[in-house]
């Protein structure tokens, strides 16, 4: 804005000192041009040009060269020209008797002056109207970039997982960033309608699930002894696992878990929930505002997702607030690193096989912990987990 600004105010400004210029010179011209008519008039009546008559004079060695060769060349022609002490002079010449030249001048200062004085107010005029153009531009894009900020950090929000958040009113005005608003806020309410209905779908098939599991895995205990019963009580245990990480994962989607919190020394606490074929150093130990049974469940499911999908040794590290599970394998997938967890998507094949839904238990777990779970793959190789609890 400022730009298109000043390119109008100095076209416009041109535009106006050359009318000026134009104006004064033309009306000097005529002025000098019909003097020297005049004189010429008198020179021919009386056979001599008057001395006090507009600075009248013959072959007049101040009269510029330019005008000098044309009136030699036999026109009558005007020329402003510069005079001594800063004064200018409107010229004008033409042929007389003998090859003379015969020339007039008048004073063309105050015109000189008059033009210098608009340019000078053009000049302000022009960054006042900038500077008004400017700042009013200036509010104006304040106004909108504010408004986009406020839908910006809105939408941002809502790709957070926070559907419920709503940019709402952005004032009065009826334009396309209003229309955004109101179309980001009707996304957000479609989006937290659909996926209030897939959790409650997912709740009601697991719990559904969750009985009739019950029953086979009671009635699968009570086969005979062998090898098919065995395969038998493996899947069933599978899908009653799988239900019960169902009903998991949605009541944390729900947001209705809340935890219990206590002061536990870390490093004891986790060396009585790993298994024996994980390895736990403990550089730094403290004690930590946890709730002890859901920090079980977010090591635990770090700990069986690096045994089942990478490859040993495992590593926990304990350092201050900071715990790291570490495995050997091929490491976490590209789009588990850039997407995050995905139920039901375990990653590349290599990654080995599972529902997906161990990753996402333990990332809600710390969201409801209120600490940061994040995933990464080893510079060594093999994926990491670090947890910050503080």
């Amino acid at each position: 804005m400022a730009a298109v600004s000043i390119l109008v105010a100095l076209s416009v400004g041109l535009l106006v000192h050359q009318a000026s210029v134009n104006q004064h010179v033309g009306q000097a011209r005529t002025a000098a041009e019909n003097a020297l008519r005049t004189v010429l008039d008198y020179d021919d009546r009386t056979g001599d040009v008057p001395k006090n008559w507009w600075n009248a004079a013959v072959d007049d060695p101040a009269l510029p060269q330019a005008l000098r060769g044309l009136a030699q060349q036999k026109h009558l022609a005007s020329l402003p020209a510069a005079g001594p002490g800063g004064t200018s002079r409107m010229w004008a010449a033409a042929p007389g008797p003998n090859d003379q030249v015969i020339s007039i001048w008048i004073d063309y200062t105050q015109d000189q002056r008059a033009i210098a004085d608009l340019d000078r107010s053009i000049a302000l005029s022009a960054a006042l109207s900038v500077l008004v153009t400017v700042l009013a531009g200036v509010l104006v894009a304040h106004r909108i970039s504010r408004r986009l900020r406020t839908a910006a950090r809105t939408a941002r929000t809502i790709a957070q997982g926070d559907l419920g958040a709503r940019i709402g009113s952005l004032g009065r005005a009826r334009d396309e960033v209003a229309e955004l608003a109101a179309a980001v806020d009707s996304m957000s309410a479609v989006l937290s309608s659909k996926l209030a209905n897939e959790q409650r779908f997912t709740a009601d098939v697991a719990h559904e699930l969750r009985t009739p599991l019950t029953g086979l895995l009671t009635a699968a205990e009570l086969l005979p002894p062998g090898r098919p019963t065995e395969l038998v009580q493996d899947r069933v245990r599978v899908l009653c696992r799988l239900t019960e990480e169902l009903l998991e994962v949605s009541r944390l989607d729900a947001g209705a878990e809340r935890p219990e919190l206590s002061r536990v020394p870390l490093g004891p606490m986790l060396r009585r929930i790993l298994p024996e074929s994980v390895r736990l150093e403990v550089r730094a130990d403290a004690e930590v505002t946890t709730d002890p049974r859901r920090l079980d469940r977010v090591v635990g499911n770090l700990v069986a997702n690096a045994e089942r999908h990478g490859a040993p040794p495992v590593l926990v590290t304990v350092d201050g607030t900071v715990v790291t599970v570490r495995d050997h394998g091929p490491g976490f997938p590209d789009e588990v690193l850039t997407d995050g967890p995905q139920r039901f998507r375990t990653g590349a094949r290599e990654r080995g096989h599972g529902h997906g839904l161990g990753l996402t238990i333990a990332q809600g777990h710390a969201a409801v912990l209120g600490v940061r779970l994040t995933l990464a793959n080893h510079p060594d190789g093999g994926a990491q987990a670090q947890l910050v609890l503080g």
